[in-house]
């Protein structure tokens, strides 16, 4: 797939209304997408690794999410000619750009649970 070809697809997402907020939520939106960037940012992967981080996420839809977050140019996956294979998963320069983002969410989810807790 060339830049034209990527960058095409990347502003159809944001189709319905054109909005800048659209277009990350479709690359990024979900509950295993941002947790898998997210844990991706401190560096490779393996699937397993993965799997471990996110015990609530079947490893058919891990597989499924990061297949999407690769076809989106988020997500590097390596594989190692081996026996059994392994394969690693890092995030592109892109993906890496995802980082102030997701710290943000953290922090304010981190907010969210410190006032649920203050309320009960």
């Amino acid at each position: 797939m060339d830049d034209s070809t990527t960058r095409r697809s990347r502003q159809r997402k944001a189709g319905r209304t054109g909005c800048s907020v659209e277009a990350t939520l479709s690359v990024i939106g979900g509950v295993w997408k941002p947790v898998l960037v997210f844990h991706l940012l401190d560096g490779k992967l393996r699937f397993n690794a993965l799997c471990r981080v996110t015990p609530s996420a079947t490893p058919r839809m891990i597989t499924l999410q990061l297949r999407e977050l690769e076809a989106d140019g988020i997500v590097k996956r390596t594989v190692f000619p081996e026996v059994p294979p392994k394969v690693e998963y890092e995030l592109t320069e892109l993906g890496q750009s995802l980082a102030p983002v997701l710290l943000s969410m953290r922090d304010w989810g981190e907010r969210l649970q410190q006032s649920d807790s203050v309320d009960s």
